[in-house]
């Protein structure tokens, strides 16, 4: 069945129309498994789980989103290497092809006793197995003068769509010869190289647009990852745009007043044009209403990704705290195969192979100069492991770098392929 944006809709439409009732029916001689959020891992793992569960396994997915605009590669948007709609991605084939339940609500709470999601439109959806892959939420007050009231003044953009649209227009409009500045976050948060990519592709965007503009990145952190080829790549493409302050010099004590724009640097005060604030970071909302969480993130177990509190439900992603793999989209979309095999096999009588996973972190800084990090793992009983690492070298020749940049886009169509198709 093909369905094309307006059947789509209109299903979509009839299935929050039932929502009216106190719980949404099943057929009871199916398993009924719930998916929360429609992102790398959990888009990937309800059509996974939908595909290889086949008649036994009735699959919910609950996305607020209509459409899902990819985090990553939100910066190549940013630096003019893509269009915002390049990372735009339907729901429409997880329901068609596959009969992914689709909801476009907010989950608002879980009860574990119970066994069902309840939703902000109201009713509930009841599970054999929970999913959750809610990706991040900020913690409040991480940055002083930061809240997500003044989101609109200083940007995250660090969950795609419309806060990286708001991003690039601030990045338009600004002055001749002004200054963008970057709060980092502290770690762990999603996408390590994710801040310094940002960097790069704002310079890239200033360098044509804005020349003589500045950047001030203000870092709680003493390093980061793929440092030292951000740096050289800065210096051979960006040099003296960009000045990065660092804990040594007040990088860690920082202060904004999204009213006046400015950022105040361990008590140093400067105007600035655009503000980038990426605050301290921690699981998603749902994540906590679930009663599943340390305290920032969900501790999960290796081997399937199953909560360490309540076995019969599973965290992926960002919001997961597994180990060694970095909060990545490559990342999410590993666990997610692995955690879909571990569900299928629990309630169906099909194998369950042993976990691996892998991630590669790509992260573009000037035309074709393409770099990148990754890693393979492994399961065990104290977390995720690496067992193998790789990451590009300085002095990589032109073609090298360009190779590494054609490897990411390649890698971007094969996964959203592997998420909604």
């Amino acid at each position: 069945m093909t369905i094309n944006r307006r059947v789509f809709l209109g299903t979509t439409a009839a299935a929050a129309a039932t929502l009216s009732a106190p719980m949404i029916a099943r057929a009871q001689t199916r398993a009924r498994v719930v998916v929360v959020g429609g992102g790398s891992g959990g888009a990937t793992a309800a059509r996974y789980i939908a595909r290889d569960g086949g008649d036994a396994i009735d699959v919910t997915l609950i996305e607020a989103s209509r459409q899902y605009y990819t985090c990553y590669f939100s910066n190549l948007y940013l630096g003019g290497f893509f269009d915002l709609e390049d990372t735009a991605h339907s729901y429409g084939r997880l329901a068609g092809h596959y009969g992914i339940n689709v909801i476009h609500d907010w989950a608002a709470g879980v009860d574990r006793d119970a066994r069902t999601v309840s939703l902000a439109g109201g009713g509930s959806v009841p599970y054999d197995r929970l999913v959750l892959s809610p990706g991040i939420d900020f913690i409040p007050d991480s940055v002083p003068g930061w809240s997500v009231n003044v989101q609109d003044r200083m940007p995250h953009a660090y969950k795609g769509g419309t806060q990286a649209a708001l991003l690039r227009a601030q990045l338009e409009a600004m002055p001749e010869g002004g200054t963008f500045a970057m709060v980092a976050p502290p770690n762990p948060y999603r996408c390590p190289p994710g801040p310094y990519e940002r960097i790069s592709m704002v310079a890239h965007f200033l360098k044509e647009n804005n020349p003589t503009a500045k950047i001030l990145i203000a870092d709680p952190k003493e390093g980061y990852s793929k440092q030292v080829l951000f740096e050289d790549g800065w210096e051979r493409h960006y040099p003296g745009m960009i000045e990065r302050i660092g804990p040594g010099f007040g990088g860690d004590n920082v202060e904004v007043d999204a009213e006046a724009m400015t950022l105040s640097i361990d008590g140093v005060v400067e105007t600035v044009d655009v503000c980038n604030v990426i605050p301290a970071q921690r699981a998603g909302t749902i994540a906590f209403a679930a009663g599943i969480t340390d305290g920032n993130w969900a501790p999960v177990s290796a081997y399937d990704l199953s909560s360490r509190v309540d076995p019969n439900i599973h965290v992926l992603g960002d919001s997961a705290a597994q180990g060694a793999m970095p909060k990545s989209g490559f990342s999410a979309n590993s666990q997610a195969k692995v955690c879909a095999n571990a569900v299928v096999a629990a309630l169906t009588d099909a194998r369950q192979f042993p976990a691996r996973f892998s991630n590669t972190c790509w992260s573009l800084i000037g035309t074709e100069d393409g770099v990148k990090v990754g890693a393979t793992y492994e399961a065990t009983d104290e977390g995720i492991v690496a067992s193998d690492t790789f990451v590009s070298q300085l002095g990589e020749t032109a073609e090298v770098r360009a190779e590494t940049y054609r490897e990411s886009l390649d890698w971007y169509e094969a996964i959203t392929t592997d998420m909604f198709v």
